[in-house]
């Protein structure tokens, strides 16, 4: 059992990866026109903050090292991500509520958390705070997927929701319920399960209107890939 959870794990690690990358195109894009545009730097900021609590379950808990090992790649990419968009932000105005949504998350929230947690908890107490943390972080992150496919059935069309990233988010969250389930971790099975449906239910839509008229004014409503950043629930 111990070993199909490693491979499960190292599977889920790979589909995590190409997952933290996704956005990668959308950031040459930033980087050649030297703007952010339009783009949000919250999800980001966001996943940043997530993979932080992840990677911090992962050296908590016995034997999680595959959660934490992936959970900080994903740190390293979000710190990049985030690190472009105080860079090219094309306002000072939007450089600075990037900078306050940055240090309310990612530096106080995580550092009052992760405080807390050290000083007032040990044992099995501080892995079941941390766990309850990051399972609620990321059923809070659901609004981004939801919101995809509100607006597909909304404009009957499938060009705001990506197949990959669809596709993508079916199997990162199977594979890592699955390996929750072998290793007994309910604080990772629960929102990855969450996300399995979420993803069958996306690659469902995709079925029904894949074939549909895209609409006039779909071109540039939704940021592509943004739908990917509360994917990685590892």
């Amino acid at each position: 059992m111990k070993d199909l959870s490693f491979y499960v794990g190292v599977i889920g690690n790979i589909i995590s990866v190409l997952m933290f990358l996704a956005p990668v195109r959308t950031f040459w894009r930033i980087i050649k026109h030297r703007s952010t545009e339009e783009f949000q730097s919250l999800p980001y900021i966001c996943t940043l903050l997530n993979s932080s609590l992840w990677t911090y379950y992962g050296i908590t808990r016995p034997g999680s090292y595959l959660v934490a090992t992936v959970n900080g790649f994903g740190i390293l990419v979000e710190a990049v991500y985030v690190t472009l968009f105080f860079i090219y932000a094309p306002t000072k105005a939007m450089r600075a509520k990037t900078a306050i949504i940055f240090g309310i998350l990612d530096v106080g929230f995580l550092g009052a958390a992760t405080a807390a947690t050290r000083l007032a908890l040990e044992g099995e107490a501080r892995i079941d705070a941390i766990g309850f943390m990051c399972a609620g972080l990321n059923i809070i992150m659901y609004a981004s997927p939801l919101s995809a496919m509100n607006t597909v059935v909304t404009t009957k069309s499938v060009e705001f929701m990506p197949f990959m990233l669809s596709f993508f988010f079916f199997l990162n969250g199977g594979i890592w319920a699955f390996y929750a389930l072998l290793v007994r971790d309910i604080f990772l099975g629960v929102p990855n399960g969450t996300g399995f449906l979420l993803g069958t239910a996306q690659l469902v839509l995709y079925a029904i209107y894949r074939n549909a008229k895209p609409s006039k004014n779909a071109a540039n409503s939704i940021e592509e890939g943004t739908q990917h950043e509360p994917l990685i629930i590892s």
